[in-house]
């Protein structure tokens, strides 16, 4: 007698598709009351907070919390911000990985009841299917919106311009997509800031002009004047243009930008600076730092200079 398969019931389904959480609604769509009672009061299965069960009594997976958050805001919710950023493949900022972030509408009402773990609720106006990534589950933000987001919910400027810098240092967005994304929303918070950061990302010493670094750094703290974009050759005898050079003091000062994030053009400076290192001292500083850093720049400048005996 052959025996027969059981076979899988649209909750089964449901609960493999979604790491074993869903919401009462949904389960009750499939169970009686009296059914789903049994369960919980059984120990099979629990419930972590008001509207939403787990089918299983251990502890909660990562995965199962994500579940629990986007579903627990409700229909139209998704992870955002960090939490979605670091799903897609984002690194860093992770010693603690803190609160799940949800983005939810501006008009939408959450459960009174919160998990049992930190969620912070985001509100937007502006949250729209195309800003959501079409095959990821949970639902959660695309990249782009992730990073932005994150940045504007950072505390300080200074973390928000590292998250955006950090996301094309790792290939993971352009610098266009970050500035499109920031330009679709004119009530963004620090949304000039933003924006500023995000070209001189894209663009290093060319976005931030030779009278920007003078006005920021070397003319604000009296620093003595350099030579800009000075030819010099390098091994190979191809003539290059350094930033900025202190002669008498043997110092360089070079400004990055997106360009560096490219392996051969990042192996090209980096030989250029190697080659310099044997004559030069050589700083180098990402264009959004010397931007919104412009002490932390020139402290490090005085102190090259004050190391080399010029003044």
């Amino acid at each position: 007698m052959t025996k027969q398969l059981h076979a899988s019931t649209p909750l089964d389904e449901l609960l493999t598709r979604q790491d074993g959480v869903a919401d009462t609604n949904t389960v009750l769509a499939c169970l009686s009351e009296s059914a789903l009672r049994w369960r919980l009061r059984s120990g099979r299965w629990q419930q972590p907070c008001r509207g939403i069960v787990v089918a299983h009594s251990g502890p909660l997976t990562t995965v199962q919390t994500l579940w629990i958050a986007t579903l627990w805001a409700g229909r139209g919710s998704a992870l955002a911000g960090l939490t979605a950023a670091r799903l897609q493949g984002f690194r860093g900022f992770d010693r603690n990985a803190g609160p799940v972030h949800v983005l939810v509408p501006a008009s939408h009402k959450v459960r009174a009841t919160r998990p049992p773990f930190p969620v912070i609720m985001h509100y937007s106006r502006h949250l729209e299917p195309a800003d959501i990534h079409p095959a990821r589950r949970p639902l959660q933000t695309r990249l782009a919106r992730s990073l932005v987001d994150a940045a504007t919910w950072m505390g300080t400027d200074r973390g928000a311009q590292a998250i955006l810098a950090a996301g094309v240092q790792q290939r993971l967005v352009r610098p266009a997509d970050l500035a499109a994304e920031i330009d679709r929303n004119q009530r963004l918070y620090r949304r000039k800031m933003l924006t500023t950061t995000v070209a001189d990302i894209a663009g290093g010493s060319h976005a931030l002009s030779e009278l920007d670094f003078t006005r920021l750094v070397i003319r604000q703290f009296r620093l003595p004047e350099p030579d800009r974009q000075a030819p010099r050759s390098d091994a190979d005898g191809r003539r290059r243009w350094l930033d900025a050079v202190w002669e008498e003091a043997r110092l360089v000062v070079e400004i990055d930008g997106a360009a560096h994030t490219d392996v051969l053009t990042y192996w090209d400076d980096m030989n250029r600076s190697n080659y310099l290192t044997k004559d030069y001292r050589v700083l180098r500083f990402p264009a959004w730092v010397v931007r919104y850093q412009s002490d932390h720049v020139a402290a490090t400048i005085a102190q090259a200079l004050a190391e080399a005996g010029f003044a």
